[in-house]
């Protein structure tokens, strides 16, 4: 985090400089106070007067140098912030997909909402106070020693005495402040899981149940935030008590000194001196165990894990033109085991169908093909080449899919086919055209069609068609296509099905409809029976079995 605020150095230099603006105004009334008390000594109304007269000033002052101060430190906080979620946002999108796919999105979420805003009300609060009495505190201590040295020394020693006091609290700070942090993600993929399943809750009149299990999430998340802020204040108000007693023994210290001679305007800037020592330490320690417990956050939610970027150690370039050879493959999930020594290949250019009984592991096996899972065992090699040792960039960057459940993206129509790609309108255009879409664009603005939030103002056959298209426009090597046709009707079905089984690259698909006359032309299906896998000739396979 210290390369975060040093990024930005004169920035960062202006931000302190503005901390250290109240520190001004501080010893400013400090200075005037004592020199009422020896003017009080000394009976001389005249000077009270000016006293007073700088009193007043010294107030206006101190409105201006807190407007100051704020000045120049927002545009500060505001570019941290914003390098934060920055950050933050960059370590979920270099993941890669078999990692981000071992939590719920939510989870994400929580660091790019919750944690950052932890962050921001706990870290620039604390590191604004910890700058400022750290700054008055420095000074004071300086004031001290010429004022009074031996007090000086003593007041040093119970300065290094209360920082490692502080210290017994710091790793249960840290541990309280993640605990917050945890307790936020699972409150919101609870509230997340809720809201998706809103209509089936409506329907089934049980909103009450799932309003007591949200009440209960957070009810989890204030009590950890109040344990945080109760241990917090714990270890203030423990410094504080001690705060008090030693500055106790000041008073008597000065006490003796007045009664013997001691000028009384020293004596109280010497009582407000040991105060402004004793009593920001009492800020800052806490607050500054905080900012650690901060710096966890920060580095929680921006730290990207080594194993986890989107990066593969050897980064071989994806090349098909000949064959995927599927070797003695075998795959399980904790409930059991999917694939038993599968073998079978996948030839360049050709179409093939997989079929097989809810449950019998299609989807898996079409993620198995598609690297988004490689803890297999057994050999999928592609033209010689392990796909362990693929680069999963460069393979995503030659694969299209097609999926059930199609995300948009709230942007134009082009936009949402393009995948923000600079490919030319004409060949958009045509991947709309057979897509299905023209109906869409002349009855809407074209391309430039804005869509809402995940295509809400679109039917699911419209949602799907634009997906559809999106995996056309790539002129992908391989299309993977899991339910492409599911949410089309009768007809719209049979034209996607026929654009796809003539589209000059490799189809992996999964359908459980049938097109008569259609689905035979698929060249091979792969059928998923035991946890084996069969090959058959599409045409010798419909030829005996009918699918519905």
């Amino acid at each position: 985090m210290k390369e975060l605020l040093l990024n930005k150095k004169k920035q960062f230099a202006i931000y302190i400089i503005a901390c250290f603006l109240p520190v001004v105004d501080s010893l400013i009334r400090m200075g005037l106070f004592g020199m009422m008390f020896e003017v009080l000594d000394k009976k001389d109304i005249i000077l009270f007067k000016w006293i007073v007269i700088l009193a007043i000033g010294a107030s206006v002052l101190a409105g201006g140098l807190h407007i100051a101060s704020r000045l120049m430190r927002i545009g500060f906080m505001r570019d941290i912030l914003f390098e934060v979620r920055r950050r933050a946002f960059d370590k979920i999108l270099s993941i890669s997909y078999k990692d981000f796919s071992k939590q719920s999105k939510e989870v994400y979420m929580s660091h790019l909402i919750n944690d950052v805003n932890t962050f921001e009300n706990n870290f620039f609060l604390n590191l604004l106070n910890v700058i400022y009495m750290g700054g008055l505190y420095s000074v004071c201590l300086i004031i001290l020693y010429v004022v009074d040295f031996k007090l000086g020394i003593v007041m040093t020693g119970i300065s290094i005495g209360m920082f490692f006091f502080a210290k017994l609290f710091s790793n249960k700070t840290e541990s309280l402040q993640e605990q917050v942090s945890e307790q936020n993600e699972h409150f919101t993929v609870d509230v997340a899981n809720t809201f998706n399943g809103l209509e089936i809750l409506k329907l089934n009149n049980i909103e009450d149940k799932f309003l007591d299990k949200s009440l209960e999430a957070i009810n989890k998340v204030e009590k950890r935030k109040v344990a945080f802020n109760i241990y917090s204040e714990q270890q203030r108000s423990l410094m504080m008590f001690a705060s008090y007693i030693i500055l106790v023994g000041v008073v008597v210290y000065v006490g003796i000194k007045m009664a013997n001679g001691g000028n009384l305007g020293i004596q109280m800037i010497t009582v407000q001196l040991c105060s402004s020592l004793i009593f920001p330490l009492v800020e800052i320690l806490p607050r500054f165990n905080v900012i650690k417990s901060s710096k966890r956050i920060f580095d929680k939610i921006t730290q990207k894990e080594e194993h986890s970027v989107n990066e593969n150690k050897e980064g071989l370039t994806f090349d098909f033109n000949q064959v995927i050879e599927v070797k003695d493959l075998s795959f399980s999930y904790e409930a059991g085991k999917i694939l038993e020594h599968a073998q079978f290949t996948i030839e360049s250019g050709k179409k093939y169908l997989i079929k097989g009984v809810s449950g019998a592991g299609k989807s898996t096996l079409m993620k198995l093909l598609s690297m988004i899972y490689e803890d297999y065992e057994g050999s999928i090699v592609v033209d010689g080449k392990d796909y362990k040792a693929i680069g999963e960039s460069d393979f995503n960057n030659q694969v299209a899919f097609v999926y059930q459940d199609v995300f948009l993206f709230e942007d134009t129509i082009y936009n949402n086919i393009s995948l923000y790609k600079d490919i030319p309108t004409q060949k958009v255009l045509e991947a709309a055209h057979k897509a299905g879409l023209d109906d869409l664009l002349e009855e809407k603005d074209g391309l430039e069609t804005m869509l809402l939030e995940n295509g809400k103002n679109l039917s699911g056959g419209q949602r799907q068609r634009i997906s559809i298209a999106r995996a056309l426009a790539k002129n992908a090597k391989i299309l993977f296509v899991d339910e492409g046709t599911s949410a089309l009707n009768e007809e719209m079905g049979r034209k996607i099905e026929q654009e796809l089984l003539g589209l000059d690259c490799t189809v992996v698909a999964i359908s459980h409809r049938y097109y008569e006359g259609i689905t035979q032309e698929y060249d091979y299906v792969l059928e998923l029976k035991n946890r084996k896998v069969h090959t058959y000739s599409a045409k010798d396979y419909f030829g005996e079995v009918v699918v519905c």
